[in-house]
């Protein structure tokens, strides 16, 4: 087991909520300064890297202690902030790779892939976090520890995961020169059966990889 690891496992739970807060503050100042599209070239591995490093933290969170709130409810936070920006300017900047497909839990057999999108898993990880990071800012320490370790499993760490084999996977094919099919229609909304879904998984569309550097 590294030092780092052990040192998580004992840290004083009022630091190991302020170094984590730090990292998720600083993963949503910078996707949300990709999301500003100044340079769209870069935003594939600059999503590839906060992503990666946001994952650091999550794996800090799974290997902390149990992690139990004060109160048996939630305090209400008011009303969430809006992410629906940040979707949007995701989706118009990536929206030729925008749509990729996922198997949701790799334990359960047989399951078919399932058609996700970047915008909306980078939109979503970021409420979460922000849903945390207000409890951390009011001073309810252990509700924010408790709210990024439940929400670590059970939402946003799936989905930074997936996201992440999303941009590793764009970022090598560009590489690698070995850009792939069309997606032929693959969407989130579409109602596709299980053959479907399997026929199209991973699936990008080749001429636009040309946006992400590939010459």
């Amino acid at each position: 087991m590294s030092d780092a690891t052990l040192h998580a496992l004992g840290q004083d739970p009022d630091d190991f909520a302020a170094s984590i807060a730090d990292q998720i503050e600083s993963f949503i100042v910078a996707v949300t300064e990709v999301a500003k599209g100044e340079d769209p070239d870069s935003a594939v591995p600059f999503l590839l890297l906060e992503v990666s490093q946001l994952l650091l933290a999550g794996g800090r969170l799974g290997a902390y202690q149990d992690v139990l709130p004060e109160e048996r409810y939630e305090p209400d936070l008011g009303p969430e902030p809006d992410v629906d920006d940040l979707r949007e300017r995701f989706a118009l900047m990536l929206e030729p790779v925008d749509v990729y497909s996922e198997v949701f839990d790799p334990y359960e057999p047989r399951k078919a892939p399932v058609a996700h999108r970047i915008s909306d898993d980078l939109a979503d990880v970021v409420a979460d976090l922000r849903h945390g990071l207000i409890h951390h800012q009011a001073g309810r320490i252990t509700e924010a520890l408790w709210w990024w370790q439940f929400s670590y499993f059970t939402n946003w760490g799936p989905t930074a995961s997936a996201t992440l084999r999303a941009l590793q996977s764009l970022i090598a094919h560009v590489r690698l020169d070995q850009p792939l099919a069309a997606l032929d229609g693959l969407d989130t909304d579409e109602d596709l059966t299980e053959e479907e879904l399997a026929e199209q998984a991973g699936l990008v569309m080749a001429e636009e990889l040309g946006r992400l550097g590939h010459k």
